[in-house]
């Protein structure tokens, strides 16, 4: 028995893709985003089930992902969205990688380095719509990038992008997004008919099928996790990780008695308590102390006390029929219910994502399903 174990199923993540491929309009491909150990579900295995789904495409942010993750898909594009500066260029292009750029001096680098690796690489270049991070913002210097990078013999023009801002929260501001993006892609698409054009996330690619363009870029929805932070059902989608624990040992509480450091938590009445072996060590939240939930044979209990490093406690009630090593559902759904990243994200004040993004090394991986 495992102490702290995440289980992926990687059908899931391919049912997701091809899903979300088919609200795609205009013949749009799908870059399946899977940075950040792919939002704690797994690089290798969440990368390759996405490609099965139909994705044509994989992107990550760091160049020292593309490095870990090319073995694994060693035919798959993967472009490396964010920001690379000294090895990190060598790195990216050591992978086949492509790469994100916003200034000429970083044109100029990456070429010097392309040239000395012998290697072509192939570039995007980011506009700044009002996400306020990378990217430049004047489509005159946009425009002037994108046809500096075309001119040069040392890396291939394959694309310009953008990224939404709220395309989760406030549409309007999206669509103002959309608006000045537009008028850069389609100035860029005449000059260099080839190139890819691409700026939907999961929440715009459901939102607007406008936001499509010839790619989109797809993170939190291929894992199943609703990008409007309400239910994944609403928009067809399968959680994909479930996670689990077990019951360490069963206590009997008498009125009164504290479980956690700080006894933030005191029985009111008899009842019996579980200790579960999985805590903020694991990535288990200590701001879920005395607020979430856990699934216990076929009921859904507190989970009360402070979240400690290694274990968390739950009451189980003045009755149970659960034993010791019986299983525990963090995230999940059984019998007595469902608890979604989406509901500890409520209670935590974040975003789903980061609850999966958040589950630590200690957190085993299991994968099943797939092709």
């Amino acid at each position: 028995m495992k102490r702290a174990v995440a289980r992926i199923d990687l059908g899931a993540i391919e049912r997701n893709v091809a899903h979300l491929m088919g609200v795609l309009q205009g013949g749009a491909a799908m870059c399946a985003v899977v940075k950040a150990n792919a939002y704690g579900h797994g690089m290798a295995a969440s990368a390759n089930a996405a490609l099965h789904g139909g994705a044509t495409m994989l992107a990550v942010a760091t160049a020292g992902e593309a490095r870990a993750l090319r073995p694994d898909v060693p035919d798959a594009p993967i472009l490396v969205m964010g920001s690379v500066a000294g090895e990190e260029i060598s790195q990216a292009l050591a992978a086949w990688a492509e790469v994100a750029i916003w200034r000429d001096a970083s044109r100029e680098l990456l070429g010097a380095v392309a040239e000395e690796l012998g290697v072509v690489p192939r570039v995007h270049v980011k506009h700044d719509s009002g996400m306020g991070r990378l990217g430049l913002r004047d489509p005159g210097e946009v425009a002037a990038l994108i046809d500096a990078v075309a001119a040069d013999e040392r890396m291939d023009l394959a694309g310009v992008w953008t990224h939404f801002a709220t395309a989760d929260v406030d549409e309007a501001f999206m669509r103002e997004q959309l608006k000045r993006f537009r008028v850069v892609a389609e100035a860029a698409k005449e000059r260099h008919p080839g190139i890819t054009v691409h700026a939907a996330n999961s929440a715009a690619t459901l939102r607007d099928p406008a936001t499509h363009f010839d790619m989109v870029r797809c993170g939190v929805g291929i894992y199943g996790l609703d990008p409007f932070g309400h239910d994944p059902r609403d928009h067809g989608l399968e959680p994909a990780l479930e996670l689990r624990s077990y019951v360490a040992d069963v206590k009997r509480f008498e009125p009164g008695a504290s479980a956690g450091y700080g006894r933030s938590w005191q029985s009111e009445e008899e009842t019996w308590v579980a200790p579960v072996p999985i805590g903020y060590g694991d990535g288990w939240r200590r701001g879920l102390s005395n607020r979430a939930s856990a699934l216990v044979g076929d009921q859904k209990r507190p989970i009360v006390g402070t979240v400690s490093m290694d274990n968390i406690t739950v009451d189980l009630g003045p009755e149970t029929s659960v034993s010791a090593f019986d299983e525990v559902v963090l995230i999940g759904e059984r019998a007595g219910g469902r608890i979604l990243a989406e509901d500890l994200a409520r209670e935590l004040g974040t975003i789903n994502y980061e609850v999966t993004t958040g589950l630590l090394p200690r957190v085993e991986r299991e994968y099943e399903g797939g092709s």
